[in-house]
């Protein structure tokens, strides 16, 4: 092994079920819109490709976008539906297989302008069942599970937060009846797919609209929201936060991965600014550049079992052989993130 033993938490192996992964780096899902009309191509082939063969242990794609005509309203940002983008993405889960890597897609709805209150329940059941189709399209294609975005503000999001949720039927009014739209599309997902296939949500506190926002103030409340998810038939947690190192409630040092995985007991990835000196977040929208700064918290936090998987960001945007070079002790060649990362797929 050539690793130093101060990471080797970092590179042990990870099992669930099928899902069979040789270390605990993901590779975080970051929007990348190089997919004309919706289709991937070779190079998007490439760009997953390229982190698979330097040691990502799984890879989260970009947001993939559902068969719905709201679903998203940016021409480059890949499709989950229709044939040639279908073709696209089987050529990228070949192209991750062939390098030894493992890859999900990130299933996406980018939400309605403002809250879900206009949203009649025959559509809610048309997005849901839209849901369940990519669901079952990834499956086909051979990928190795799925993502369900499930944060920052999107469509899912949107059901959950009660500040854009003002529905007063049996999907709004309370936190448990808020949960009801992504139980139904988790539940519906999971009958697409089988019992063996792996399904991650991802989950957020903060929305892109505010940064200070809260789905649950206290343990209690959060494992109030979070029972519904496991039930329904969640297999990882995937708990956004801006940054990785700072605790979700008072009195405890728990993230919100930490707090995810002790209340439920599944799986967490934790994700927030990991190796960068700054928040993703102020680095995506005021397009600030990041030195690379060491991880020792994160390794800490990942030995004393506090959550199960790291993905990470714009580090590994930035250097695609992040993980090889953490691996081999040579993180002084790491290549810090500036934003000319977000105009090429390297």
């Amino acid at each position: 092994m050539n690793y130093s033993q101060s990471v080797e938490p970092l590179f042990k192996s990870f099992e669930l079920g099928n899902l069979k992964l040789s270390n605990r780096i993901v590779m975080a899902p970051m929007t990348r819109q190089f997919s004309p009309n919706g289709v991937p191509g070779a190079d998007v082939a490439f760009y997953y490709r390229h982190r698979a063969e330097n040691g990502v242990g799984l890879i989260v794609t970009e947001g993939t976008v559902i068969n719905h005509p709201d679903a998203s309203n940016q021409v480059n940002v890949p499709h989950f539906y229709g044939e040639a983008a279908l073709n696209g993405w089987a050529n990228v889960v070949s192209a991750v297989h062939e390098a030894g890597g493992r890859i999900i897609p990130q299933i996406w709805h980018m939400g309605a302008r403002g809250h879900v209150g206009d949203y009649s329940e025959a559509e809610i059941a048309e997005i849901v069942q839209a849901f369940a189709q990519a669901a079952s399209e990834a499956k086909r294609l051979g990928f190795d599970g799925i993502e369900l975005h499930g944060a920052h503000g999107y469509l899912i999001d949107q059901f959950l937060w009660e500040k854009t949720n003002p529905r007063t039927d049996r999907y709004g009014g309370n936190m448990l009846a808020r949960t009801r739209f992504a139980v139904e599309v988790i539940e519906a997902c999971r009958q697409a797919v089988g019992p063996e296939f792996p399904i991650v949500l991802r989950l957020s506190q903060w929305k892109a609209s505010d940064y200070t926002a809260k789905l649950a103030e206290t343990p209690a409340q959060l494992e109030q929201f979070l029972t519904p998810l496991v039930d329904a038939g969640v297999d990882i947690f995937h708990c956004s936060t801006r940054r990785f190192w700072e605790p979700e409630f008072e009195g405890s040092d728990l993230n919100f991965a930490g707090w995810t995985k002790k209340l439920t007991g599944k799986p967490t990835i934790s994700v927030g600014s990991v190796g960068l000196d700054g928040d993703f977040t102020s680095l995506f929208t005021e397009g600030k550049g990041a030195n690379n700064v060491g991880i020792d918290d994160l390794i800490q936090k990942l030995e004393r079992e506090e959550f199960d998987l790291v993905a990470i960001g714009r580090a590994l945007l930035a250097d695609p052989a992040w993980a090889t070079k953490i691996r081999e002790g040579r993180t002084d060649e790491w290549i810090p993130f500036t934003t000319e990362a977000l105009k090429t797929l390297n």
